[in-house]
């Protein structure tokens, strides 16, 4: 005897069958909730129970099941030489609420509607053994697409379009060529003129919420607003380079960041700027192309530079510079610092001075190349010194001979 060969199992479409299979059994529980009336089906004029296979066996027509205590018609399926495949239809409160068509396997395959209680479409799609394939458009009671969408056969991007109850579109995904004519225009949208595209999106309430720009499918502008229409955000992109502006609720700039793009829209970060609420710089970091830190600024309120980090020299002799100012634009401190590897840290190198609110030196820390300090001087607000130690590993010290 020989055995049909053993098919590998599908997952996605197992788990969509079996979904599919549970959806069409709950009517049949009869009891199990309160909710759910017993019910009554029949094929080609007989009483028979779906759930015995041995009862739809060879046989063929269109099963019908009533609600037992309404009369309502429930359902509609055919069965052919005893398998369910061919239209399904689907009733609620007896009227049409959905309908579709199941192949041999028990896949929906081919059109596929949902219904309003009036009658009206409100999804229309078609499948392809159990996989959504094409042009989905789903409607409002009303009438008035609500949303479009693409799903190719293969691979490739997924296109969408989102509409509000008031015709306007809400929200835009655009693949690589124009995909939902003729439910949407997005070639016009999408920007595949040539030219790039002017798109607006607002919410349920009329009120515009972003505005966006495209070009061969590509987003290279969005400009987003708060309720009182002021910008929340703003995000640009020009050729290989990305700017992302952030925005007070009062449209006062509050960030903003500006990235090199690489390959599959990767991207490094080249500046980042924060601003405070009244829209003045308070902190400026810099990197190369490489990704490395090569500037960091802080600022205080009134302007004055706050503190300045300047980077030098390559891999694990790179350094940085460190100032830091008083807050009426005297310098405060200086010291450099190896930087080491991602997460070590910085390590203090050569002489490390502080200074008055005059500018005057007041102290002075020297250190060795393992980043310990082995002297520490001070001097009076006259310039007179004060203090002179060596200091050793464990903490002691001593005076230098004068």
């Amino acid at each position: 005897m020989t055995h049909a060969p053993v098919r590998p199992v599908d997952v996605p479409r197992l788990a969509a069958r079996l979904a599919l299979a549970a959806t069409l059994a709950l009517p049949l529980l009869f009891g199990a909730t309160a909710a759910r009336a017993a019910q009554d089906c029949e094929l080609n004029g007989q009483p028979v129970n779906p759930a015995n296979g041995g009862e739809t066996a060879r046989k063929t027509g269109v099963l019908r099941c009533k609600d037992r205590g309404s009369g309502q018609l429930l359902r509609e399926e055919q069965i052919q030489n005893g398998v369910f495949m061919g239209l399904v239809r689907v009733y609620e409160n007896g009227r049409l609420a959905k309908e579709h068509t199941l192949n041999a396997k028990g896949n929906m395959h081919g059109l596929a509607r949902e219904f309003a209680p009036g009658g009206q479409v409100l999804r229309e799609a078609t499948y392809d053994d159990g996989q959504e394939r094409g042009l989905v458009r789903s409607f409002y009671p009303g009438g008035k697409l609500r949303r479009a969408s693409f799903y190719p056969d293969q691979g490739g991007d997924r296109a969408s379009a989102e509409f509000t109850e008031r015709g306007q579109l809400s929200a835009l995904r655009c693949g690589n060529a124009p995909m939902l004519a003729p439910a949407a225009d997005d070639a016009r949208l999408c920007g595949f003129g040539g030219a790039p595209s002017q798109v607006e999106l607002f919410d349920a309430r009329g009120t515009l919420r972003s505005r966006q720009s495209y070009l061969a499918g590509k987003r290279v502008r969005t400009q987003d607003f708060y309720d009182n229409g002021k910008p929340s955000q703003l995000d640009e992109i020009n050729g290989n380079q990305r700017t992302e502006r952030q925005f007070s609720s009062e449209g006062v700039k509050r960030r903003e960041t500006v990235s090199l793009l690489g390959a599959a829209r990767s991207a490094i970060r080249l500046r980042d700027q924060e601003f405070s609420e009244r829209g003045t710089l308070v902190r400026d970091q810099r990197w190369n192309s490489a990704g490395e830190p090569i500037g960091d600024d802080s600022y205080y309120l009134n302007g004055q530079p706050h503190t300045k980090s300047a980077y030098s020299g390559t891999g694990s002799a790179r350094t940085v510079l460190v100032t830091e100012f008083h807050d009426n634009g005297q310098r405060a401190a200086l010291g450099r610092y190896l930087v080491g590897g991602r997460g070590a840290r910085q390590l203090p190198q050569g002489t490390h001075q502080r200074f008055d609110e005059k500018g005057t030196l007041v102290a002075e820390s020297s250190f060795d190349a393992r980043g310990r300090v082995t002297r520490e001087r001070s001097w009076d607000e006259n310039g007179e010194l004060v203090r002179d130690d060596e200091v050793f590993e464990d903490g002691s010290r001593k005076a230098y001979a004068r």
